[in-house]
């Protein structure tokens, strides 16, 4: 392994560490605001599940 092979697999560990943290925190989001407002939450959930999917179209077709 060379000294850059090293240097980018640990800045990829850091960032998989702060991306666990913060999926932890985006699902204490998750939970307050459906706790609160289930409904109005669902509405926003159903946006971001459909703007997803498209980005994952998109991304299929640059893959393809």
């Amino acid at each position: 392994m060379t000294k850059s092979d090293k240097y980018y697999l640990d800045l990829i560990k850091k960032i998989e560490k702060i991306r666990q943290k913060n999926n932890g925190n985006w699902m204490d989001i998750l939970k307050i605001a459906f706790k609160h407002s289930p409904q109005e939450t669902a509405k926003v959930m159903r946006n971001i599940y459909s703007d997803d999917n498209q980005v994952s179209k998109l991304v299929k077709k640059l893959t393809n």
